[in-house]
């Protein structure tokens, strides 16, 4: 029996859940899945400026996986702009880590009382 996946720590949902080239030709193109936590991976460490090692800290998950993830997320991030596909962004093996909390401790982000969202 295969070992059960561990839950990603994802701090931010995308504002936006789909991408494409504006170009107008949508009839047979390919869209790529790219997960929350893949996602969250390329926030952490391109925008972010995070190493692997605090990227995964901020994920709970190992090192390793996180260099995993950054790099698939990489590669289909690449595709999409190279080949001219669509990429959407759902699904994946994930947990909000400010839901229901006040305050993350792991991503910093407070809430405030009329729940808006202040770094």
């Amino acid at each position: 029996m295969p070992r059960p996946r561990k839950w990603r720590r994802v701090c931010r949902m995308p504002d936006s859940q789909s991408f494409g080239p504006l170009d107008g030709n949508s009839e047979e193109r390919k869209v790529i899945v790219m997960t929350v936590d893949e996602f969250e991976a390329i926030r952490l460490i391109d925008l972010e400026g995070l190493n692997q090692e605090e990227c995964a800290q901020r994920m709970a998950v190992a090192r390793t996986t996180a260099q995993a993830i950054y790099n698939s997320a990489r590669v289909k991030l690449a595709e999409c702009l190279v080949k001219g596909m669509e990429l959407s962004i759902n699904g994946g093996d994930y947990i909000l880590c400010d839901e229901g909390h006040i305050g993350c401790g792991h991503c910093h982000r407070r809430r405030c009382c009329s729940g808006d969202e202040e770094e």
